[in-house]
């Protein structure tokens, strides 16, 4: 089983970074995915990636502002998938942990590096995401803000 963790810090609320993270309706912020369909269980959709790869994800921890964990499997790999979320002098702090097991024998020595690399691009993706969203919000502000004359 191949273990990847990754931590990343971003200059902005908890809320936003959880909400961003835990959508599945609001995913357009992540290049590599297709669609997602909830499936009539709670806390159990699937993720249509832009490569073919259907990904079925169940919930099994959901702490708002703080876990959210994740069984997850597709016809190359299965595994367990970890958000923990902290914050901190104006810093959330994300950090990822993801457990894999790849289905092929021949893929299981590449795992670790396919994972790190999958969690950089999440990571990227996410930032620019939020960095979007704080210029809409400063965008929303200076259009809203009139001073008197």
């Amino acid at each position: 089983m191949a273990i990847s963790k990754t931590r990343a810090e971003f200059a902005c609320d908890i809320e936003t970074v959880w909400d961003t993270v835990t959508s599945l309706t609001d995913y357009t912020w992540r290049s590599d995915v297709k669609k997602i369909r909830e499936l009539r269980t709670k806390g159990h959709f699937i993720e249509y990636r832009k490569n073919g790869i259907a990904t079925k994800f169940s919930t099994t921890k959901f702490e708002p502002l703080s876990l959210y964990e994740l069984d997850m499997e597709n016809k190359n790999l299965t595994g367990h998938w970890q958000g923990v979320f902290s914050y901190q002098n104006g810093i959330t702090v994300l950090e990822l942990i993801e457990r894999v097991k790849a289905r092929n024998i021949f893929m299981r020595p590449f795992m670790k590096l396919y994972l790190k690399n999958k969690q950089k691009k999440y990571i990227a993706y996410l930032r620019k995401e939020l960095e979007a969203l704080e210029e809409e919000e400063k965008g929303t502000v200076q259009m809203t803000y009139f001073p008197e004359k």
